[in-house]
Formats: structure tokens, C-alpha cells, sequence
């Protein structure tokens, strides 16, 4: 059975290194000039340690050339062709014909792989850029599973890369000029101002000139219905439903596939890609850390596969819900959110380890810390997470000779990048070099969020749809917890109610944290710590 490729977006070095460093087998980057990326954090300088840094581990990195070529971009080609070559990538995206034929005249050696931008959607257009020397092709998003299997079987000496996470876009695989024509942004220059994800306000216009917003209230909500018609199917009235939030009628949900990935596997594929360049480092590496266990499980046993064993996982990465888009051929009323926009989930992104200094481990702290939050430290190199609640933050400063002390604090806020170093023996069930190994720089660490009732709700019930989508689910289950959800917008309820105590002496959360004092040393949870002896760390009681 192929084992395919696990494909990382990464927009700046820590993002690849990162992406790598969680399982990925290949990163893709570029440069802002020449790709379509114009917000990469990326310099050449940036490139040449990045493709070092991935071939030292065995990894490989693709450089993005996909842009749109105009006249004024082709005076730049020998240069950039130029310098690929000497920074020895292992292929480059490729999607604009003229640049592809230049590339083959100028640099025959470099593998070409074409881009989602291209548009390919079919076996013979596929067999054309294999006939043309494209070594891969990535395949538009808006491509079925049924004629993925086809085109694999029609076209079995070409590798063949598809999306299977990460944000979609309303229109032909990011072919998008809403964003240009809002905005002045080029969406397909990477500068996307996602015009599809804001709210719409629904306006009239009297005789006088003068404007009214339409107001939807308790009085008036019985009397009238709103509906779009299209010209060319007359009498297909189509709803169109706006609340005091706004109306979002082009929000698509995020690609996730993890539920068919087994499927996706079976017919051959060659590459598994996410998308998300301009995501965070906790995205990219979260999300690696999750395909990678999922792709090689299936590999060493498929019989025993099951995708509810990832799900939990992937649902911890901020997302607008997730969907199988085009899986079966056309989108279904479960893959945009007419509601909402934002990603979120139940976790964020709390802090990264920079650093072991001596016996301590130096964290960076990247969202907004407060005693008594329950620190989920992610191990590349081990499912579960290291949990460890936390009580007061050391704060260091970094100088020329080492990290310093600075000051002891309850709370940490992350604008300036703060620094704080925990001992390793605040860990107690691990020995020190064993917590060293697995939580190398760059280690990843989340924390619980603290949502609103009504954000809770709404988190679930994307949850929900996505397992409609895939079969797991009943409609009416999912009714039912969109039906909470909007009870509570209504209600407004802004109260903050964490699923876990977020102080030790408020009580035990049933997880049986490192360094949760009140667990470990209250003698009412005497018998819960001879349950927790029994179980993984972190697991609830």
C-alpha cells in the first residue's frame, strides 16, 4: 500500500520548522515577489536554512512560483530561476503555463509540480502537464472522490497531491476577484481580504433617496419572508435569513476529510496537502501532529482504523467548522455557515517551548495566562498530551549569557512575548531527560478557552454537522444543538463558563494533572489518584 505524503503549509521559518518537527514529510513556502503569497514571512535568506534545515531530517520543501505571470513579472524570471537552482529545492508549484514552459527551458533539472490554481479537474487535463514534464499534479478542490479514484487508475505514472484540510473559498479554487473588487486586494496575490466571510447588512432604498436598514425584531418577524431567485430558475426561491449579527451567505467552512482519509488512501494517492501559509505555527504543527498519526496508524493496521480516534484532536484547532466539501460531488447546505464567521474551537494556542535552560524548561508565552490554567503540552513524539496545571509564571529575560530571573507573577500577558521557566520536577511523573526528549524546542502548548455559553454551542453544533456530513450523526441531534445554540444568542448570555475549574481549590477537574495540588494532596481524592495510577495522564476519571 503507498504511503502518502503529509504536505505543511509554512508562511515563515518557525512555521516549517515546526511543521516538520510534528511529522510532516514536506513543507511549501515562497518568497512575496514570485509566488502568491505577498504577506510570506519568508527571505531567501529564510529559504536557504529552511530547505537545510528539512534536508538534514530527511524532509523535502516545494517553492511556490504559481503566480499569474504579467509582463512586468517576466523580467524577473532568470534571476529567480537563477537562485531556486542554488538553493536546490525539491520542486516548484507551478501554475501559469508560460512560466511553467520557462521554467523547462531554463532549469530542467528542477521537478515541476503543478498548482491547485491551474484549475485541473479532469484525467486529460492531467495527462496533458504529464506529457508537458509536470512530475505532480495538485488537483483543484473542487474535484470529487469518485473522480480522483478515476483519474488515478486513468493516469497511474504521475503523482497526484490533493487537499484534505484547511480553508476553502467560495469560488474555483481560489480563483477569487471579490476581494479585488471590495477590497482592492488580490486575493490570488495572497493579500485576500476574505470579502466572502463578512457579514451583509440587507438595505432598502425609498423614492426619496433616503436609506433604512430592515429590521428584524419580535414584532415583525412573523410577516414576511425574505428569498433570492435566480434569473435562470424562475420560481426557485432560495431563502436568505439575516439576524441582528448579520447575514454571511458566502462563509464556507473549512476542508476537513479526516473522517474518508482511509478512503483517500486505498485508491493511491500520492500527497496529502493542508492548506494555510498564513497560519500560525500552532496550526501548522497541530494539524501535522494529527494527519501524521492517522496516515501511519492506517498504514501499520487498517483493519482497526477508525477516524473517531483523531477527531477529538483535530476539533482542538480553531476552525469555522468543518466539511467534506466535494466529496461526493457537489457541496451540500452543511458545508458554508449562513450564521457566523471566526474560527474557534475549545482550545488556543497558550505558549511554545523556545528552550531548556539547565533543569528548566523556557516557554514563550503567546496568549494570555492566568494561575490555575491547565497547560496541554504537545509532544511530537507522544500521543497523549503532558498536562500540567500551573500556578504562578517565573518570568525570565534572555541576555547575552543565558536567561535570567525577573519577576514572579499570576498572570502573563502575551503582547511582549514573555519568557517563563518551568522546573522539570514540577513535571513528577517524568524523569528530566525523558521530559527532555519529548519536549523539544518548538513543542507546542494549548490551554482550554474561555468561551461564552453561546460560542460553546456553536462549536458543538460545527462538530455536529461535520459528522452529519460523514453519516455518524442523526439530523434531528444536530437540529437540536443548533436549536440551543441560537436560543442563547438570543438570550445574550455573556457568562463565561469553563468546562474545567480553572483554580485548584475550586475543586477537581477529574484529570489528574501534573502539579494540581489539590489532586495530588487533598485527602478527599485519595481514592480518585489510585483510579488515576490505572490511566493515561490526562484522561478523565
Amino acid at each position: 500500500m503507498k504511503k502518502p505524503e503529509l504536505l505543511l503549509p509554512a508562511g515563515t521559518l518557525d512555521r516549517l520548522k515546526t511543521a516538520i518537527l510534528y511529522g510532516a514529510d514536506a513543507v511549501y513556502c515562497g518568497t512575496p515577489d514570485m509566488s502568491l503569497r505577498v504577506k510570506s514571512g519568508f527571505t531567501l535568506e529564510d529559504v536557504v536554512e529552511g530547505i537545510k534545515y528539512a534536508h538534514e531530517r530527511g524532509k523535502k520543501v516545494y517553492l511556490t512560483l504559481n503566480l499569474f505571470s504579467h509582463n512586468k513579472d517576466i523580467e524577473k524570471l532568470p534571476q529567480f530561476i537563477e537562485t531556486v537552482k542554488a538553493v536546490k529545492p525539491d520542486g516548484l508549484i507551478i501554475s501559469d503555463p508560460g512560466v511553467f514552459q520557462f521554467v523547462k527551458e531554463h532549469a530542467p533539472e528542477l521537478e515541476i509540480h503543478i498548482s491547485t490554481q491551474a484549475n485541473v479537474c479532469s484525467w486529460l487535463t492531467v495527462d496533458f502537464w504529464e506529457k508537458q514534464g509536470a512530475s505532480l499534479v495538485v488537483m483543484a478542490r473542487e474535484v470529487s472522490f469518485e473522480e480522483l479514484a478515476e483519474i488515478r487508475k486513468k493516469c497511474p505514472n504521475i503523482k497526484i497531491e490533493t487537499f484534505v484540510h484547511g480553508s476553502m473559498c467560495m469560488t474555483y479554487s481560489g480563483r477569487c476577484l471579490l476581494s479585488n473588487f471590495m477590497a482592492e486586494r488580490g486575493a490570488n496575490q495572497g493579500s485576500c481580504a476574505h470579502s466572502c466571510r463578512w457579514g451583509y447588512k440587507l438595505k432598502i432604498k425609498l423614492k426619496d433617496n433616503t436609506e433604512h436598514e430592515i429590521e428584524i425584531n419580535e414584532n415583525n418577524k412573523d410577516l414576511f419572508d425574505f428569498f433570492l431567485e435566480e434569473e435562470i430558475r424562475p420560481g426557485e426561491l432560495m431563502p436568505f435569513e439575516e439576524d441582528v449579527h448579520g447575514s454571511y451567505i458566502l462563509n464556507s467552512k473549512d476542508l476537513c476529510l479526516l473522517p474518508k482519509l482511509d478512503e483517500y488512501i486505498k485508491i493511491g494517492l500520492d500527497s496529502f496537502k493542508v492548506e494555510g501559509r498564513n497560519k500560525t505555527e500552532f496550526y501548522a504543527g497541530s494539524v501535522a501532529r494529527v494527519y501524521r498519526a492517522a496516515i501511519d496508524d492506517y498504514i501499520a493496521n487498517p483493519e482497526k482504523w477508525s477516524a473517531d480516534d483523531y477527531m477529538d484532536e483535530i476539533n482542538s484547532v480553531a476552525n469555522r467548522g468543518y466539511s467534506l466539501a466535494f466529496h461526493d460531488g457537489r457541496l451540500t447546505n452543511l458545508a458554508h455557515d449562513y450564521e457566523s464567521t471566526g474560527s474557534t474551537s475549545f482550545y488556543e494556542y497558550a505558549a511554545r517551548v523556545i528552550a531548556w535552560d539547565g533543569e528548566d524548561l523556557i516557554v514563550e508565552g503567546k496568549n494570555r495566562l492566568d494561575a490555575g490554567d491547565v497547560l496541554e503540552f504537545l509532544s511530537p513524539y507522544q500521543r497523549e498530551p503532558i498536562l500540567l496545571r500551573i500556578y504562578e509564571f517565573k518570568k525570565v529575560k534572555q541576555t547575552n549569557t543565558g536567561f535570567v530571573d525577573h519577576e514572579i507573577s499570576d498572570k502573563l500577558h502575551a503582547g511582549q512575548k514573555p519568557l517563563f521557566k518551568i522546573p522539570a520536577s514540577a513535571f513528577h511523573l517524568y524523569e528530566k531527560e525523558k521530559l527532555k526528549e519529548l519536549l523539544p524546542p518548538l513543542s507546542l502548548i494549548r490551554k482550554e478557552k474561555m468561551n461564552i455559553e453561546s460560542e460553546k454551542l456553536k462549536v458543538e453544533s460545527r462538530q455536529l454537522s461535520h459528522q452529519l456530513e460523514a453519516g455518524n450523526v442523526g439530523e434531528k441531534k444536530y437540529e437540536n444543538k443548533r436549536a440551543k445554540y441560537f436560543a442563547a444568542l438570543a438570550i445574550g448570555d455573556e457568562k463565561i463558563s469553563p468546562r474545567t475549574p480553572r483554580i485548584g481549590t475550586d475543586g477537581c477537574c477529574g484529570k489528574s494533572c501534573n502539579g494540581c495540588l489539590i489532586f495530588w494532596h487533598d485527602e478527599k481524592y485519595a481514592k480518585a489518584r489510585e483510579i488515576a495510577k490505572t490511566k493515561k495522564i490526562g484522561e478523565m476519571l
